[in-house]
């Protein structure tokens, strides 16, 4: 049975006037600010129902919820432990190790074939499922790795496609939300977005005691379980063979988006990655800092790492409504600006007690972030929403391999803990471009809404 057929319960789809979208934008469904350039009002009737009851309706929004909480719980189990693995366990250098980042520039172009290739045929779930595999591929290689350069060779090869899974879920649930309108569509996307990042929560500190009582190795293989398993909750679902359903067509070469219909998003995408780039400067270097120069033990450390997607799990519902007020460019750069304050925090404190703010104040900017960053991008690129979904989402390894090559550069020069500087700065210019979107006249209803 197809996932059209198997989702009627969330809500039948409406006849629209000839010349109008199906229901109304994700935006518009939670008062967030719209593109109106890209995303027309439509006066007509949807169904209503709270974005709770949708997930637990509908096969679909069930089993992607399930699938984003394993690949957060392996990804952030393993995060943690590939800097330390590759100067451990392989001989590397705290250089080598930064850069070894620079193996995620793959990702990004791996996103966005597959995302085109998706939004060509419409098989979202079939081509999320070859991507788990591969990153079920790429994980237990890296596990059972002996030599120093085959973790970069894997991550670069294998592990390119595999970050494309999540994009492809977004595209599906992009997809249903659109074939069956409901006044809580963007919540469904925030609440399986949640589930992600309450992977995230748990991992950071279940990866760590796993290696304390194990290896990092260990830590490894458990995320290549996680990323098979994520096919499991799907369990046989399909999606049509083509997106008809969800109000468009396949489309041919001649008529996927052109780099101008792309600039709003790309630029969007870039100020993203300015402030993504501290993460893995974060994830590489502070565990190092808190193990080898603060000698905290390996609990302490796993609590000041979970602390974040905690704060940010809670404060992603609080987002969508202050998004409302505020504006959605005018609130990201707020959280922006916290990610600045969060890696002055790391630069300059030296105890657990800043540590720990600064991990609360990454919070709130993931918090705003992951919250509303995949429906804007979706919103900016309507006409192509898996390839938006990719190159949003893949964009963190790009922002990856910025990261790494500051980080790298920046632990010679400058050192511990003083290369947190290095994203502080970043995101200060991310901060100025996001205040300057929210004063442009193409955003202006991104950055005006009120309602």
């Amino acid at each position: 049975m197809s996932v059209n057929k198997q989702e009627q319960a969330t809500g039948p789809a409406v006849d629209k006037p000839v010349g109008q979208a199906v229901g109304p934008s994700a935006g518009q469904a939670v008062g967030l600010p719209v593109d109106q350039s890209v995303d027309q009002p439509v006066d007509q009737p949807v169904v209503r129902a709270s974005a709770l009851r949708l997930v637990l309706a509908s096969p679909l929004y069930r089993g992607a919820t399930v699938a984003l909480f394993l690949s957060g719980l392996g990804m952030s189990a393993a995060a943690p432990q590939i800097a330390l693995f590759l100067v451990n366990d392989l001989g590397g250098s705290l250089t080598a190790a930064g850069l070894f980042y620079l193996t995620s520039l793959t990702a990004p172009v791996a996103g966005y074939l597959v995302g085109a290739r998706s939004d060509r045929v419409g098989r979202r779930l079939g081509l999320f499922r070859l991507c788990a595999v591969a990153g079920f591929l790429g994980w237990a290689g890296i596990g059972l790795s002996t030599q120093l350069w085959m973790p970069y060779v894997i991550s670069a090869v294998v592990l390119g496609f595999a970050g494309a899974a999540t994009s492809q879920l977004f595209a599906a649930i992009h997809d249903q939300g659109t074939a069956h309108p409901n006044a809580s569509s963007d919540g469904v996307v925030a609440a399986v977005r949640m589930a992600l990042t309450a992977g995230w929560v748990i991992g950071p500190a279940a990866g760590s005691l796993l290696a304390s009582q194990t290896s990092p190795r260990t830590v490894f293989l458990a995320t290549a379980a996680c990323a098979l398993a994520q096919i499991i909750p799907l369990g046989t679902l399909r999606t049509p063979a083509t997106p008809a359903a969800a109000g468009h067509t396949p489309q041919s070469p001649a008529q996927r988006p052109g780099t101008r219909a792309m600039l709003p998003l790309l630029a969007f995408t870039a100020l993203y990655v300015l402030v993504y780039a501290g993460e893995p400067i974060k994830y590489a270097y502070l565990p190092i800092y808190m193990n080898e120069q603060l000698g905290f033990p390996s609990g302490l450390s796993g609590a000041i790492i979970g602390i974040q997607p905690l704060v940010e799990i809670i404060l992603m519902p609080v987002a969508v409504v202050v998004a409302r007020r505020t504006g959605l460019m005018r609130l990201m750069a707020v959280g922006a600006a916290l990610g600045v304050a969060a890696n002055i925090c790391f630069a300059v404190t030296g105890t657990a007690t800043g540590l720990f703010v600064g991990q609360i104040l990454m919070g709130g900017v993931w918090g705003i972030f992951a919250a509303l960053g995949i429906i804007v991008a979706q919103r900016l690129l309507p006409t192509a929403v898996a390839t938006a979904s990719a190159i949003f989402l893949s964009s963190t390894a790009l922002a990856s391999a910025l990261g790494g090559v500051a980080g790298g550069v920046g632990s010679a020069v400058i050192g511990l803990p003083h290369i947190f500087l290095i994203p502080a700065v970043l995101g200060s210019l991310a901060v100025v471009g996001l205040v300057s979107m929210s004063r442009s006249s193409r955003d202006s209803a991104l950055a005006d809404f009120t309602g």
